[in-house]
């Protein structure tokens, strides 16, 4: 009596619209957040894969520890690094591949 009867409407090709402009904004975040973090992020990593591989003896590297020396021997998983000379005594360390950072131009390090 003073409420209403409520049918059932038949649903159109407007509501299915709808629902994908309802996920354009998500889909949008997703494509943005792809270019802006994932992709660069690889870029990233694919270079300092192929630096890694493509050390040898005589490089000069930087390491994550802030470390500026030079390769002295390259095995499978570590890296020995001489960190200082005097006369004909030389101080190396051992360190994983992937502790190196950048890779110097040759001639960078003066004092070893």
């Amino acid at each position: 009596m003073w409420i209403s009867n409520a049918y059932a409407q038949a649903a159109s090709a407007a509501s299915f619209e709808q629902q994908l402009m309802g996920f354009l904004p998500i889909i949008l975040m997703f494509v943005v957040l792809y270019f802006l973090m994932i992709r660069p992020q690889m870029k990233r990593n694919k270079e300092h894969r192929t630096m890694i591989e493509a050390l040898k003896k005589g490089d000069e590297v930087i390491t994550a520890g802030g470390l500026v020396a030079k390769v002295t021997k390259v095995g499978d998983a570590y890296v020995s690094i001489e960190v200082a000379r005097h006369g004909e005594q030389s101080v190396e360390m051992h360190v994983q591949k992937q502790a190196v950072t950048a890779l110097l131009p040759v001639g960078t390090i003066k004092s070893i």
